[in-house]
């Protein structure tokens, strides 16, 4: 063999070699890694999700956020939730995701000293923003709702939840879509995922890095009323990884009676729409259900009660904006 064709003879070898290697891997994994992006519509609102995997994980994402309808929608009346809100004393529940997210809620209604709070069913339902129609809201009606609004008069023991009224309902929508993306979240890791983006209705888990090699860039919206969700102004934009991240405010959710707004947020002491200087609410926290209720909370309890309860929470960021009392807009954050 004549020596020049040594280094031909060493090239196709190592060529052939890498070509069954990345054969073999693409038939192990299922094909070459790479961003895939999926989107649609769940739980009355839209998802977006980006993931870098060697296939289509669309199914998992589906069954993960199914899952999680057929645990706490309100609208689904086979839902987990729909079941509890029919019972009249007491029901015994074997649905791990709807127990877990009525633990966490509750663990927040404590923190929160019952800012956050699941038994508001009933007054978001009055006051127009739920799963049944309004009501004339008078002052008899508000009396009635403070009787059943409560989170210390629910109560779980290993699966049994025990009303202390039989009229008590149980709204989760300011916890499912933090908790949605969660779920989402653990499928994909479930699947082998460590780069991805989960949004669904504004609630978003991050994991490793965005298709770029870098953090992921996430807008928090200007807080300017816009029911139809035609403003897309962005107050800021944070680059964050591995967390969980949820935002409330009034600004999309609420219509207008007798020239006065009235917001989505129903505070559970007064069982009426709150109306006060904070404008909305961005949480940064290890899990997404955790942020959304923290930030529903705050949106509750309002700027410096937030501030407050932020500065007891170390594992948790912030960005709130509030209106002064000239008009303006300012911010205040702990560190995002």
């Amino acid at each position: 063999m004549k020596k020049w064709h040594y280094p031909f003879l060493a090239f196709l070898i190592i060529g052939t070699y890498f070509i069954l290697s990345e054969s073999r891997q693409q038939s192990h994994t299922g094909g070459r890694m790479e961003y895939h992006k999926t989107n649609g519509l769940v739980f009355g609102t839209s998802y977006n999700v980006t993931y870098l995997a060697d296939r289509d994980l669309e199914p998992e994402l589906l069954a993960a956020m199914n899952a999680v309808d057929n645990a706490l929608s309100m609208f689904n009346p086979e839902s987990t939730i729909s079941k509890i809100n029919k019972a009249a004393d007491s029901i015994q529940v074997n649905d791990s995701m709807f127990l877990e997210v009525m633990r966490l809620a509750m663990n927040v209604s404590d923190i929160s000293h019952g800012a956050f709070d699941i038994t508001v069913a009933q007054a978001v339902n009055a006051w127009g923003f739920g799963f049944k129609n309004s009501v004339p809201v008078s002052e008899n009606v508000i009396d009635s709702l403070k009787e059943i609004v409560g989170y210390w008069k629910i109560h779980e023991t290993d699966g049994l939840i025990v009303k202390d009224d039989s009229r008590i309902m149980l709204d989760c929508s300011a916890i499912a879509k933090g908790f949605g993306s969660d779920m989402a979240a653990r499928a994909l890791k479930e699947n082998g995922c460590t780069d991805f983006m989960v949004e669904i209705g504004g609630e978003v888990v991050v994991s490793g890095h965005n298709p770029h090699g870098t953090p992921w860039n996430i807008g928090i919206s200007k807080p300017v009323d816009d029911t139809l969700s035609m403003n897309h102004g962005l107050d800021t934009i944070i680059s964050v990884t591995n967390i969980g991240m949820a935002t409330s405010g009034n600004y999309r959710n609420f219509y207008i009676k007798d020239g006065r707004k009235v917001a989505h947020t129903i505070d559970p002491f007064t069982c009426t729409p709150v109306s006060h200087s904070l404008l909305s609410a961005t949480v940064l926290a290890p899990t997404c259900a955790y942020a959304d209720a923290l930030a529903t909370s705050m949106m509750v309890m309002g700027l410096d009660s937030a501030k407050a309860m932020v500065s007891r929470l170390p594992d948790v960021k912030v960005f709130l904006i509030y209106e002064t009392q000239d008009g303006t807009m300012q911010t205040y954050t702990n560190g995002i």
